[in-house]
């Protein structure tokens, strides 16, 4: 996952921010920091995805195991990243478009921004998420993603601008996520026993094998995998003779 650390400058006004959120009970707005014990992750996204013939980008709806709902996005780009949040074990909660931003600039204007995504952690860690390749970020968008920054470093929590991903990795995980509904490890016994075989690093199908008709078995593994209660260096293509592994603690 790559990183873009903004440079342009933040809003003169650090204390200004206002958030705006969507939940069952209805829309909200209040300051900045009054919203330390908001759930945003349980809200509802604060825009919608226009679609329309023959437009460029390409919207739809991604279903998390997370959340074991859909999560929006407007772009292949954000669909991968939504899809590497959800692959990350130790995200419990995620929602795109989550709040409105409003701030004033340097100038008085006042500005708006709907973030892509918010991620909630297991230790209660909150990451706010802005998806865009890093050579299309024009000064318009810099400014806002470099208000954002300030704002959730006001409020505690994480904020990164994400661009491409690593191709390799990226077709691994969309392989895995194949395999991410909780339907493929309820196999009964048959968890236990893979984790088991797994205990020391092994090639991926040779020892899959050994529990049954791999046909029967591979889905389990790529189960585990994404779980992250099997691991394997994901930077390499996945083949027969991956090397897997027990991860300790998962």
């Amino acid at each position: 996952m790559r990183l873009h650390e903004q440079g342009a400058s933040a809003p003169s006004h650090r204390d200004g921010f206002e958030i705006g959120w969507r939940d069952a009970g209805g829309d909200h707005r209040v300051p900045l920091f009054e919203t330390s014990g908001v759930e945003f992750e349980a809200g509802l996204p604060v825009r919608g995805f226009p679609s329309y013939r023959g437009q460029r980008h390409f919207p739809g709806l991604y279903w998390s195991a997370t959340t074991g709902g859909h999560v929006g996005f407007e772009s292949w780009l954000e669909r991968d990243h939504a899809m590497l949040l959800d692959f990350t074990p130790e995200v419990t909660g995620l929602l795109s478009q989550p709040f409105w931003l409003f701030w004033e600039d340097e100038r008085g204007k006042r500005v708006s921004h709907a973030p892509d995504y918010f991620a909630r952690f297991e230790d209660g860690r909150r990451l706010v998420v802005d998806c865009r390749p890093l050579d299309r970020i024009d000064p318009r968008s810099a400014a806002k993603f470099a208000a954002t920054r300030a704002a959730c470093a006001s409020a505690g929590w994480g904020y990164r601008v994400v661009g491409e991903v690593d191709a390799v990795r990226m077709v691994n995980v969309r392989w895995l996520a194949g395999y991410r509904h909780p339907r493929h490890g309820v196999a009964e016994g048959m968890v236990e026993r893979l984790l088991a075989l797994f205990s020391v690093p092994s090639p991926l199908v040779g020892q899959a094998s050994l529990a049954g008709d791999p046909i029967a078995v591979l889905p389990v593994v790529f189960h585990l995998l994404w779980q992250g209660r099997l691991g394997a260096d994901l930077s390499r293509p996945l083949t027969d003779t991956t090397l897997v592994s027990r991860v300790e603690g998962r």
